[in-house]
């Protein structure tokens, strides 16, 4: 009796190359040849469009601003062309928020109710 537990294949599977028969229409055809204003051509290497987030810098400025309903500070990306936010942290929805409990501990402060954020000692 073997001391390994392994099941072990009775045959092992061959994979098969498929090759397809060529059609009709690439044996019949001809050969053709352009004129170069007509053929396509390789681009140099030099060339290539490369994807680097610093070469669309020039199209992008950054910017820091202070939201005083919401009391902090907001990092924005800016598209210089349209002069649209790209990117903005925190979004305007968590600014929103911010400002919302803002105004609601000022009106429980001027009433002389406790703040909830305040801790209790």
């Amino acid at each position: 009796m073997g001391t390994d537990f392994s099941i072990k294949p009775i045959g092992a599977p061959v994979a098969a190359a498929a090759v397809q028969p060529a059609s009709s229409a690439s044996v019949d055809a001809v050969a053709t040849q352009l004129p170069p204003s007509q053929s396509v051509t390789a681009v140099e290497v030099s060339a290539r469009v490369r994807n680097e987030p610093h070469a669309s810098s020039d199209t992008l400025s950054r910017q820091v601003i202070v939201d005083r309903d919401a009391a902090s500070m907001v990092y924005q990306v800016v598209d210089n062309r349209t002069s649209l936010v790209v990117k903005q942290f925190p979004d305007e929805a968590m600014l929103r928020r911010r400002a919302y409990f803002r105004a609601l501990d000022m009106v429980n402060a001027e009433r002389g109710q406790p703040i909830v954020t305040d801790r209790r000692a």
